[in-house]
């Protein structure tokens, strides 16, 4: 599991930063020797916007770069948020190198809004952002 931050700032961007690493994970892996592939989870914070509530909270967001700084001294790079309308959402997941790579994609959600905007928002992403990227539900395979 791969995160929205990591500890290491080589100037690269972070979703080809982290897929670096995920094809580092999946050699060291294989050079053990084990049989089964490996899985890995990056986590990315999508905020479709459907609706005038989500406009209001999420309309204006700015961090749609990745941010770097200074985390406990350590120089950290700082995945962008995903914020806007589900075919332009998509269209960025679809470029985004780790999203690929990833065997699972964690949604993380603003959870200061409760519990009801948060299953809204979600499944927001399972009806607009999900069948644009070609992401299937389980249960429709």
């Amino acid at each position: 599991m791969s995160s929205t931050l990591l500890v290491e700032d080589t100037g690269v961007p972070f979703d080809e930063l982290q897929a670096e690493q995920i094809a580092r994970y999946q050699t060291a892996w294989a050079q053990t020797g084990w049989q089964r592939e490996p899985r890995v989870s990056v986590s990315r914070s999508v905020l479709p916007i459907v609706s005038d509530e989500d406009r209001a909270y999420f309309g204006g967001e700015r961090s749609s770069e990745d941010q770097v700084g200074i985390l406990e001294g350590v120089r950290a790079r700082f995945g962008k948020s995903y914020v806007g309308e589900p075919d332009a959402l998509a269209e960025d997941l679809a470029k985004d190198a780790a999203v690929q790579e990833a065997d699972t994609l964690l949604i993380t959600v603003p959870n200061m809004l409760g519990v009801d905007y948060n299953a809204r928002l979600l499944e927001n992403v399972v009806r607009h952002v999900a069948p644009a990227i070609g992401w299937v539900h389980p249960d429709q395979r």
